[in-house]
């Protein structure tokens, strides 16, 4: 029976089609579903771990080996073609020209498909193509199921992701029901024209996956690039790109150095459950030996309370007579602990801690973990609350000096500090109350005494508690003045044990002291508006009186925290400008400046403060110590607060302050203070970002007068950090960056960075400097060579001629 050029869509179901042929919509759908289920990265769900949220990387979310929908032999099917024949006697049922079958969201296409029952097969043939509910199309000239259609080959194979990932074969065959082999077959995740070969690719005699195993193998196969093979795997194997985690190998780092010599590290992945996994990761070095290190990462879900942590540990053993200079200072074991992590333990509720505990304080910094210009070791725990009105923080801190002349026992601990905020939520007198509370436990194993700095024996312990309340209301008048009365009381409470005098630096007997200081004031502004047509002009002076208690003792009261001060437009109209709590203001001030601020129409915005704080009556904490015998170094006897602060005269230097957007192309910070006699600069801190086309570039300047008290005693201290990056084409970027220290005239750090990206590849080629060296530490100048590449789908391949993490990274310090 033939109806010629007839156009036939019909709903199959479970009916007959002619004398003795019977084809199920049902049939040829599992056929259908079988051919995608059979495809080279069907994913069987029971083989892989329960997935978690994906992580951003590089490159999009992998798709070619999802799992095949879930057929529901419900749904009805619908057939399209130019022809329909039925062959009673052949035991056949033949669509052909422009065929179209539609089934639970799958649609094949082809020019001829043949349903036959004897043989209990379906073909489908010429210009086929196969598109699956996850967007993976599948392209062949020939593809045939067979038996209950788990098995089948197909015949000039290309299989398309939705990520563009492609399976390329002359061939292909599945059998057992979860194993598909191609003969002769490609796989590469580059979009690329089909007349050209992609940017790279492996190829393979045999590429075969395991859809129980999740891994696809090549055998004899090369990996190409440009289509020119450049290298040769006899046996490749990795997961397919549905699976994100799984045990193996990780490619190998290899990396030179003076200090390390030629070192090799090829990391074992253990992913152990769906939650936690271990990296093993030793690195032998030949002039070294060998460092063991290691990465352990958990989540947690614990009824209410879920998070997540980590541990990365390290060490190595050495014999210092072995080492090629026979330094003793890397004798025996050396290693290091660093975890970090954090939970939530309910909606208000957070504990986490960040910490790294290591043998000596340049183990680190010599095998490369952490920058040569770290100054500090800070470990801390914490727990926070945080609502709406109400915020509380326990911390404990663990301090330990990193810079070049300290010592192992630079230590100091804090167990703990506490902050609780509250603010009330109805109005006391038409304002707004609030009341803080902060209380210290803080050690520190040595004592520094004696006028010389000599170490002593003895271990300084402080404990401190302070509370204050605090009430504000702003008013508005008439005219537009905005008048905001405030006040505030605080108490102290402060014991401590073998504390050092800061004017004369000698020990002090223990004993345990109150204090306690009343502030009033008022704020006033008044803001002048002028509009245009095209932007807004704000001119508003602002001035501030604040009466405080005159004087309270506490200039030698032990001072840890309130040592120095940068005096600058963000404080201008602080209650109190000192940092830390260990001391308080006191003496009446007023404070005074003016701001314009201008808002363009087109979005340009800029902001600038100039102002100077003037010193009325009372104690002024910033200057001088009054009536103190000058000790050996007569800097001690003035302030023990930074004297070269700004604040130490009844007039104050100047402060200016501007913040600059005019376009999306421009952005300026500068900070700046002037001395209030000859307008000298006296501290400056500028930052300045430039976008404009394929150029981006940001710099910061910072530049501090000479000050003996925190050991500037070498002149003006200027230094600059700088980097630029130029797109010079589509997909290469130039970026360098520096660390230059003006008055040194001196490079401390430099890098420049030559990078390529697209959707498949990436390659960054990196060389770095870091010019610090003591030649009484076991630090020395460090040059470093990176190359990184990054295939998709493959995993990420990294040479480096220094075993560097990071040269301007999070533990520079």
């Amino acid at each position: 029976m033939r109806n010629a050029r007839q156009s036939l869509i019909g709903r199959l179901g479970h009916r007959k089609l002619g004398l003795r042929g019977r084809v199920s919509g049902f049939a040829i759908a599992t056929a259908l579903a079988a051919l995608s289920a059979g495809g080279a990265w069907a994913q069987d769900p029971a083989a892989v771990a329960p997935q978690t949220a994906a992580q951003p990387g590089t490159f999009s979310t992998q798709t070619l080996g999802s799992a095949g929908q879930r057929l529901d032999p419900a749904q009805p099917l619908y057939l399209q073609g130019d022809e329909l024949i039925y062959d009673s006697r052949g035991d056949r049922v033949t669509a052909r020209g422009n065929v179209e079958i539609y089934y639970n969201n799958y649609v094949l296409t082809a020019d001829k498909v043949i349903y036959d029952q004897s043989a209990n097969t379906l073909t489908a043939s010429g210009n086929v193509i196969l598109r699956e509910p996850n967007g993976a199309i599948t392209r062949s000239e020939r593809i045939t199921l067979t038996d209950d259609f788990r098995d089948g080959f197909v015949q000039s194979l290309s299989i398309v992701a939705r990520d563009k990932s492609r399976i390329t074969a002359r061939r292909a065959i599945r059998r057992d029901g979860n194993v598909t082999e191609f003969e002769n077959g490609k796989f590469t995740p580059c979009e690329h024209d089909p007349s050209k070969p992609p940017l790279w690719c492996v190829s393979a005699k045999r590429v075969i996956h395991d859809q129980n195993a999740a891994t696809v193998t090549y055998l004899d196969g090369t990996f190409d690039i440009l289509g020119v093979p450049v290298l040769y795997l006899p046996f490749f194997q990795h997961p397919d790109p549905s699976v994100k985690r799984k045990s193996g190998f990780l490619i190998p780092t290899y990396t030179s150095s003076d200090d390390l010599g030629f070192g090799i590290e090829v990391p074992y992945y253990f992913a152990l459950a769906p939650n936690y996994d271990f990296t093993f990761h030793p690195m032998y070095a030949a002039r070294q030996g060998v460092i063991w290190k290691g990465h352990w990462r958990h989540r947690l879900v614990f009824g209410s309370i879920r998070g997540q942590y980590n541990l990365k540990i390290s060490g190595i053993n050495q014999d210092a007579d072995d080492l090629p200079n026979n330094d003793q200072r890397l004798d025996g074991w050396r290693g290091s602990l660093e975890t970090k992590g954090e939970f939530s333990l309910a909606s208000w509720w957070k504990f986490g801690w960040n910490a790294i505990v290591e043998s000596d304080d340049t183990y680190r910094r010599f095998y490369k973990f952490d920058n040569v210009l770290q100054t500090d070791r800070v470990n801390t725990a914490y727990i926070q609350g945080l609502s709406e009105r109400n915020h509380f923080s326990m911390r404990a801190y663990h301090f330990g000096g990193l810079l070049l002349s300290d010592s192992d026992v630079s230590e100091s601990r804090v167990h703990p500090i506490v902050d609780w905020n509250y603010v009330v939520g109805t109005p006391i007198l038409g304002g707004e109350l609030s009341w803080n509370v902060n209380a210290l436990s803080f050690s520190r194993d040595l004592t520094f005494v004696d006028g010389n700095n000599v170490v002593q024996d003895t271990g300084t312990t402080m404990q401190r508690v302070v509370a204050d309340v605090n009430w504000r209301r702003k008013l508005i008048d008439p005219l537009g003045i905005t008048y905001t009365p405030f006040a505030n009381l605080r108490g102290d409470l402060i014991s401590y044990d073998n504390a050092v005098d800061p004017l004369t630096n000698l020990e002090i007997d223990a004993s345990t002291v109150a204090r306690g200081v009343a502030s009033a004031g008022i704020l006033a502004s008044y803001p002048w508006l002028a509009r245009t047509s095209s932007a807004s002009h704000i001119v508003e002076p602002i001035g501030q009186v604040i009466v405080r208690t005159a004087k309270v003792e506490q200039r030698r009261l032990p001072n840890e925290e309130s040592r120095s001060i940068v005096f600058d437009d963000t404080n201008l109209f602080e209650l109190n400008k000192v940092s830390g709590l260990d001391r308080v203001e006191t003496g009446s001030r007023a404070n005074v400046g003016l701001q314009y601020t201008f808002q363009a129409n087109s979005g340009g915005y800029a902001r600038i403060l100039a102002g100077q704080s003037f010193h009325l009556s009372g104690e002024n904490i910033f200057s001088g110590a009054s009536g103190v015998e000058p000790s050996t170094d007569p800097s001690t006897a003035a302030s023990i607060i930074d004297e070269n602060n700004g604040l130490n005269e009844d007039q104050s230097d100047y402060v200016l302050g501007a913040y600059l957007s005019p376009s999306q192309v421009f952005q300026f910070i500068g900070q700046g203070r002037f001395d209030e006699d000859d307008l000298e600069l006296v501290r400056a801190d500028v930052a300045a970002n430039v976008r404009y086309g394929p150029i981006d570039a940001q710099a910061i300047y910072t530049f501090a007068a000479n000050d003996p008290l925190t050991g500037l005693d070498t002149g003006n201290q200027q230094d600059i950090l700088g980097s630029i990056g130029l797109q010079i084409a589509e997909r290469w970027r130039l970026t360098g960056a520096i660390r230059y220290d003006i008055d040194e005239s001196q490079m401390r750090q430099n890098s420049i960075s030559l990078s390529y990206h697209d959707d498949c590849f990436v390659l960054t080629t990196t060389y770095a400097e870091s010019l610090i060296e003591n030649e009484d530490r076991d630090l020395t100048e460090d040059r470093t060579v990176m190359l990184r590449f990054q295939l998709k789908h493959l995993g990420e391949f990294s040479y480096r001629a220094d075993a560097l993490d990071h040269l301007f990274g999070e533990n520079q310090g």
